[in-house]
Parts: C-alpha cells; structure tokens; sequence
C-alpha cells in the first residue's frame, strides 16, 4: 500500500459529481412540473376525480428529473475519464491554444512560417 494519504478534496470528489447531477436531475423535474401545469386547480381536479388520462405530471416529473440525473451523471463520469491525471498537477506555462514549440530557439515555429510562405 502507498504511504500516500488522499485529501479530503479528493474523497469528496465524487459527492461533488452527485450533487451536480441531483441538481440537474431537480431542475429538469421542476421544469417538467411547471410546464405540464401540475400546480393547476384544473389538473389537480381532474387527478382527484379520476378523469386525468395518462402519466400525471408528478410521475413525469419524476422519470424526466430521474433520466435527467442519470444522463448527467454518465456524462461527468465519461468527462473525468477523458482526463489525465498527470495533467491536473501540471502547471501551464504558456498559452494553450497556441502550437507547441520543439526548441527555445523558434526553430520549429520558423520552418512552419517559411512552409507556408513558399
């Protein structure tokens, strides 16, 4: 075993991606309810007296809110699993979009100049 102890930011981590995803989960099951009319009388009426047909909305809500979860939390897990760890620690020490350069004297950005020039 390694000596290494994980911070206690590295044991949250994966309570931070649940929280993230039961938020998205909350809101898509808020929008659901509001825009299905759930907290109508006319709705609500129709529920108590049996005539409401098909799924009411607070059982969509809960499956739109449970798929928007679930679709939430793959997407974090496939998104973490994209990233090196070496490259977390690693500092940065010019501008990322820019091409990388082979030596400190701009040789490599020089030849690629005069290729495009010719």
């Amino acid at each position: 075993m390694s000596e290494e102890k994980p911070t206690r930011r590295d044991i949250l981590r994966p309570l931070h991606l649940l929280g993230i995803a039961l938020a998205c989960g909350v809101f898509a099951m808020i929008v659901t309810l509001v825009s299905t009319g759930a907290f109508t009388a006319r709705v609500n009426t129709a529920i108590a007296n049996g005539s409401y047909e098909g799924l009411t909305p607070v059982m969509l809500g809960l499956v739109v809110g449970g798929g928007a979860f679930i679709v939430t939390l793959l997407m974090l897990a496939m998104l973490i699993l994209a990233v090196d760890p070496a490259d977390v620690t690693k500092t940065v020490d010019r501008p990322v979009l820019y091409d990388p350069e082979s030596d400190d004297d701009g040789t490599a950005a020089g030849d690629a100049r005069a290729d495009r020039t010719e």
